[in-house]
């Protein structure tokens, strides 16, 4: 296994789990909150509808799209998700950010849900759109980043096992642990994957306009050293600056 597809790997593990544990976190607090035989329904339509996307977007992609124009795009696509997710965790790292609570959000998500009425009957529609709601949408930037780190290198299963791991790992951890979720590094987890996300989207970029890399995939290695030097220099330059307390709008 080359340096290139471990990496992949890593980006899309890292990738997945933190949406797995951000999914888990809604799952478990409508289970305990709601119900669980409503909750574990909307769970799994939810991932039939994700498989069903998979399975239309997935062969349009390889057959349809140029190699080359598909590797600008997501190369794009990658970029953005990678800045998005670096910067924050680059204002967290330096104390500008809160750091993300899965705990605090777990309760958080317990008192909406107590909050709601309930209707008579042995199903909870509330459980089932909720828990719908959070596995789709946390689901379908899993599907992103396995369809675009997949398809461009070439290696799509590798992605995809990848996925699938840390969607089991995460499981496991929630089954174990059931509400402390805040045992999964998730703040490190998106430094790393955001400095993965930011170098593949750098290489396939430059690959979809033409550009010779150095070391062929090689290159991806020397990009995220590259990105990790300069968001350590972020990081330490934020840290000596004052925090600015956040307005009245932005704490409402």
């Amino acid at each position: 296994m080359t340096g290139s597809t471990v990496l992949l790997a890593l980006a899309v593990f890292g990738a997945s789990a933190v949406e797995a544990v951000e999914a888990l976190t809604i799952v478990v607090a409508a289970g305990i909150t709601r119900g669980w035989r409503s909750t574990l329904e909307g769970a799994a339509v939810a991932l039939l509808a994700l498989a069903a996307v998979v399975a239309a977007l997935g062969p349009a992609l390889v057959h349809y799209v140029p190699l080359g124009l598909l590797r600008l795009l997501i190369g794009g696509l990658l970029l953005i998700l990678g800045l998005q997710w670096l910067r924050k965790a680059i204002l967290r790292a330096a104390g500008h950010k809160a750091k993300h609570d899965e705990d605090a959000i777990y309760q958080r998500e317990v008192a909406r849900l107590q909050a709601l009425p309930r209707l008579a009957g042995r199903r909870d529609a509330t459980a089932f759109v909720i828990s719908f709601k959070g596995v789709f949408l946390e689901g379908m930037e899993v599907v992103m980043v396995v369809l675009t780190l997949g398809i461009s290198s070439g290696k799509l299963a590798v992605a995809t096992v990848a996925a699938l791991a840390a969607i089991v790992v995460v499981s496991a951890v929630g089954v174990v642990v059931s509400r402390q979720l805040s045992e999964v590094p998730e703040n490190a987890l998106k430094m790393g994957v955001g400095l993965m996300l930011v170098s593949f989207g750098t290489f396939w970029s430059g690959e979809g306009a033409g550009v010779r890399w150095p070391g062929s995939d090689l290159a991806i290695l020397g990009l995220l050293v590259l990105y990790g030097l300069v968001a350590l220099v972020a990081v330490r330059g934020l840290e000596r600056a004052p925090v600015t307390p956040p307005s009245s709008a932005e704490a409402a």
